[in-house]
């Protein structure tokens, strides 16, 4: 039997954090194992500051890279006391390699430098447990994802070579299960990441992790994933806007796809096709309480309207698109005007247009943006508010929508079909132009 695993920053941000890791793996020792890991704690935040840093030839820059040096180093040495242990050797290698990266200019393709930089989170963290299992007598290999994962050079949001990539997994992972010394063994590797045929870094979408988790399991036709979350399943509400939520004991793949499709944050939007493809489930468990149910995801669509879902998504803008000349909104323009989006990598979470406005809601990006509105300006006029809030539920009534808009919340844009519901809502502090 097969399971992949797939363990966030949460799970992974201290040491105790990691010793909790290898307590969870212990319950599963009998089984192989394709362990997927995060970059520890808000690593990734942080090298994006580097990133910018670098970019904005920002003096901070070396403060970034010692507070980042300095946070692993202190798991580091509370998990390897011995301060002869190989993985002070490896990790200062990885920070090494990043500092010499940082010490030549940008090729000013932030995307691309974005890819090369930010990847060092994953391959610090899984240096760093992967150290830790084998010293706790795990049978536990390493696998550098990016030789395994192949992808395009979309960078950010890299799409994968489906084909090549299972031919990879299954000549890598698959041997080393195969093995016959390789009993009750650990394949880690990096979530997030993959690479081009050149082999320059690339990655899936911020987030990815999970989707990196459902690859290995499509590829290897795993008889289970598992998301290891510091919450108790899927929830149908996000814990920081509602003070009582309710965990999803059980839904369909359709669901899922729904719910992070419109934001739920819990799972990755590209993570349920393969699994759906090949009919794996995906259970949602908390890494605080590993013997509890957590949630279900799989083919059965019978629960799925038992429960309402609210999903929030903050720092949205509002953009509203017209032709300057006051033609119609049609089939040419619209195509026009989203073709720019895509070419932006600018996701549309909610889209509604007139006679003559077609209006988006989109996250806040200031860079991005900038770039999306210099080309539509030539063509139509844009108007826009910014700090707004989108609100998505699903199998709605009247008093679940109540519920979301008490509080004075100014509606801009609504949208309703059978099963869901959608607000674009302002308050007080909102701006716009």
């Amino acid at each position: 039997m097969l399971k992949v695993f797939k363990f966030g920053g949460a799970s992974v941000k201290d040491a105790d954090s990691v010793r909790n890791v290898a307590a969870i793996l212990k319950k599963y020792v009998p089984k192989n194992l394709v362990v997927v890991v995060s970059a520890m704690g808000k690593t990734t935040n942080l090298l994006e500051k580097v990133l910018n840093a670098w970019y904005g030839n920002d003096e901070r820059l070396h403060s970034y890279i010692q507070e980042l040096i300095a946070y692993h180093q202190a798991i580091i040495i509370a998990l390897f006391p011995d301060k002869k242990h190989p993985v002070h050797f490896s990790t200062d290698l990885l920070f090494g390699e990043l500092e010499g990266n940082l010490s030549t200019p940008p090729s000013l393709d932030y995307d691309f430098d974005y890819d090369q930089i930010v990847c060092f989170g994953e391959l610090i963290s899984t240096t760093i447990i992967s150290e830790y299992l084998v010293s706790e007598g795990f049978n536990c290999r390493w696998f550098d994802v990016r030789g395994l994962i192949r992808t395009d050079s979309s960078w950010r949001s890299a799409k994968v070579d489906w084909e090549t990539t299972g031919k990879l997994i299954n000549q890598e992972v698959s041997v080393f299960f195969d093995d016959d010394t390789s009993t009750h063994a650990i394949a880690l590797t990096q979530g997030f990441l993959g690479a081009t045929p050149e082999g320059a870094t690339t990655t899936l979408g911020r987030e990815g992790s999970d989707y990196t988790a459902a690859i290995f399991a499509h590829a290897l036709r795993a008889d289970e994933m598992v998301i290891w979350k510091d919450v108790p399943g899927l929830l149908n509400a996000d814990p920081k806007y509602f003070s009582v939520t309710q965990r999803l004991s059980s839904i369909s793949y359709l669901e899922a796809i729904e719910l992070a499709y419109y934001g739920a944050t819990v799972i990755h939007p590209k993570t349920i096709k393969p699994l759906q493809n090949k009919d794996i489930p995906l259970r949602i468990k908390s890494f605080l309480d590993p013997d509890s149910e957590g949630s279900l995801i799989h083919h059965n669509t019978s629960a799925d309207s038992l429960i309402p879902s609210f999903i929030f998504k903050v720092d949205q803008v509002l953009i509203s698109i017209s032709p300057r000349d006051f033609s119609f909104i049609d089939e040419r323009n619209l195509s026009e005007i989203l073709a720019v989006f895509a070419s932006n990598s600018v996701h549309i979470s909610l889209m509604q247009n007139s006679a003559i406005s077609f209006s988006v809601c989109v996250d806040y990006n200031q860079r991005r943006l900038e770039q999306l509105f210099s080309v539509l300006e030539k063509k139509y006029k844009i108007r826009y508010n910014t700090k707004l809030e989108l609100i998505t539920i699903r199998h709605y009534d009247q008093a679940t929508i109540d519920r979301v808009l008490e509080d004075g919340k100014t509606v801009l844009l609504e949208m309703r079909s059978r099963v869901t519901a959608q607000f674009v809502v302002k308050d007080k502090n909102s701006g716009g132009i």
